[in-house]
């Protein structure tokens, strides 16, 4: 299982489009995932204190775009690359991923 940190607001119209397409994938060619240990230190780094949020957890061999593992800033570190759209059908939870009264964020209950 690989996961993605979505705005509620794109996973919405995800569903309606029948795939996701993250800004990153227009710009960088592939949407940034993270392991399940990678969600909370990205979280951290990248959405502290953001609402609005999901966590979504993607079955990588249900996926039909190339996932790559690499680190493209240099560090040793590899990330999962979805390099195209992602097909919904891959997506086998969505869960609310907000942020505590301390803007810090917590591994969902829901995805155990």
């Amino acid at each position: 299982m690989i996961y993605h940190i979505a705005r509620r607001s794109d996973w919405a119209a995800a569903l309606a489009a029948g795939q996701y397409t993250a800004d990153s994938l227009a710009s960088q060619g592939f949407i940034h995932c993270s392991t399940r240990g990678q969600v909370l230190p990205v979280a951290g780094r990248i959405f502290a204190g953001q609402a609005g949020l999901v966590l979504l957890a993607i079955e990588e061999s249900a996926l039909a775009a190339p996932v790559r593992y690499e680190n493209l800033e240099g560090g040793s570190e590899l990330f999962p690359h979805i390099y195209g759209p992602l097909n919904l059908e891959a997506v086998r939870q969505a869960v609310e991923f907000a942020p505590g009264e301390d803007g810090s964020f917590h591994w969902p209950a829901a995805l155990e």
